[in-house]
């Protein structure tokens, strides 16, 4: 399980603007809308740009470099819900801004290959 990890200051990052820090080897964009923060992948799914330095207009953020506009609260493209990035956990702990980013184990946790999974039960039902 992955640790939270202090990124910034309260205070550090301007309201309706984000900053982009590496936490455990990705780049997340940190948000700060009204007091709030919020962070999600940096990279764009589309093209690669920094969403940290996109127009941020409430809780979205406008792709700098073809519009694609996403939720800060949680990576969802707002033209097209079924594309989304990568959304992470933050805190503000004392005057410290932090952030989780889960471990690529903490993804991963699914049955090994010897474990029975529900469409083997499903045929051994069916003999």
């Amino acid at each position: 399980m992955s640790d939270f990890v202090t990124v910034a200051k309260v205070g550090d990052i301007e309201d309706g603007s984000g900053q982009a820090f590496n936490v455990g080897g990705k780049m997340v964009a940190v948000f700060n809308c009204g007091g709030q923060h919020h962070a999600i992948n940096d990279f764009c799914p589309h093209m690669g740009a920094s969403l940290a330095g996109g127009y941020v207009e409430g809780e979205a953020v406008t792709c700098p470099w073809h519009a694609w506009r996403f939720s800060v609260k949680d990576g969802t493209w707002l033209d097209n819900p079924k594309v989304s990035t990568d959304a992470y956990e933050v805190r503000v702990a004392g005057e410290e801004i932090q952030v989780r980013v889960p471990l690529p184990d903490d993804d991963a946790q699914q049955p090994d290959e010897g474990t029975a999974s529900s469409e083997g039960a499903e045929s051994e039902d069916e003999s």
